[in-house]
């Protein structure tokens, strides 16, 4: 799970040739979600603040998240993206 960006206890990862639908990972405790870069959809549990933090960061990040997503398609290295701050 190559880890993209990290920030307020949230580990945001993509996994190399994942299912389809352009998506990453979000981790916070015990809390694991899946936001889909385009649309933004949330499968998962997380609690609101952190769901608010990652769904901003998100936004901020899409083309970044796109260019990522194409890398991990191919099983190469992942850019890190900027934390939210």
């Amino acid at each position: 799970m190559p880890e993209i960006s990290r920030f307020l206890g949230i580990i945001i990862y993509m996994n190399w040739a994942d299912h389809p639908l352009p998506h990453f990972h979000a981790r916070y405790g015990n809390y694991e979600i899946s936001v889909e870069i385009e649309s933004g959809v949330v499968r998962g549990e997380f609690p609101k603040r952190a769901l608010r933090a990652v769904l901003e960061w998100a936004d901020l990040h899409q083309e970044q998240l796109m260019q990522d997503w194409n890398l991990a398609t191919q099983r190469k290295p992942l850019m890190p993206i900027e934390p939210l701050e």
